[in-house]
């Protein structure tokens, strides 16, 4: 099963990218970020069409996730748990080919003098309990999207520049390694664990995709029994280089078949 991620930054606006892409690259699951639209919105007919099948959770303007899938989606579920009045659309989640499969966008938490850090965190801390709750059930799983934020220094073309970001704070950074300590895999850097450039995401401003600066933030999180099965993880640069390209690349990783007992 090859799953990918891609934060497409208005799914208005990249639909022709979307659709070109899925039709070269063929993921069997994609999991969508910053749609930017309601439900009602979402070009549901044009990625059917394409081959897939949709589960999606809007908003307007900003945020907004989705899962695409050639295979069957059940028991999808919208919302991160843990806070009743969050109605960002940020987080859902579904069961794919036996494998529970989740698309997320974390919050950036710029500026960091701001509530918009706090409220960082405390995502983190929900996306912490829940992943605990995953593991419980003991149902293989994917977390994978936009997590905003840069692991270790590797991740930054410069970390000196990002020293005051959200992306790159060690609060920011100890609630992620929390949550990969509770036994997930960064499926990347389980294969590409020292390979530097290994961007993910490029600002629009002062020419940084043609200047190679920018930030691996979008990652893939695999629980024990998925990270047994991953054969191939890579970043597909292609698509952050055409005419009106989102500013974020997808990353793919590959599972193998689930192994057979003996």
């Amino acid at each position: 099963m090859k799953i990918a991620t891609w934060n497409v930054n208005s799914i208005k606006m990249r639909l022709p990218n979307l659709l070109e892409w899925l039709k070269e690259a063929s993921p069997d699951v994609v999991l969508l970020q910053e749609l930017k639209v309601v439900e009602n919105s979402f070009p549901d007919l044009e990625i059917g069409d394409a081959g897939y099948n949709t589960a999606v959770w809007g908003q307007q303007t900003y945020n907004g996730v989705a899962i695409l899938s050639k295979l069957p989606i059940s028991d999808v579920k919208r919302g991160l748990p843990g806070d009743q009045d969050d109605d960002h659309a940020r987080y859902i989640e579904a069961e794919i080919g036996g494998i529970r499969v989740a698309s997320l966008y974390l919050p950036n938490g710029n500026p960091i003098n701001t509530d918009k850090f706090p409220y960082k965190l405390r995502w983190m801390e929900r996306l912490t309990d829940h992943a605990t709750e995953l593991l419980e059930s003991e149902e293989p799983f994917v977390l994978a999207g936009d997590y905003n934020l840069c692991p270790e220094d590797q991740d930054v073309f410069s970390p000196a520049e990002f020293a005051g970001d959200a992306l790159c704070q060690p609060e920011s950074r100890a609630r992620y390694r929390e949550l990969m300590y509770l036994g997930l895999t960064d499926a990347f850097r389980a294969l590409h664990p020292a390979e530097a450039n290994a961007y993910t995401y490029w600002s629009y401003q002062a020419g940084a995709h043609r200047k190679g600066q920018g930030v691996r933030i979008d990652h893939i999180l695999l629980s024990p029994a998925l990270a047994d099965r991953l054969v191939a993880c890579d970043v597909d640069r292609k698509p952050r280089a055409q005419a009106k390209a989102s500013d974020h690349t997808p990353i793919w990783c590959e599972l193998g078949p689930e192994p057979q007992p003996w």
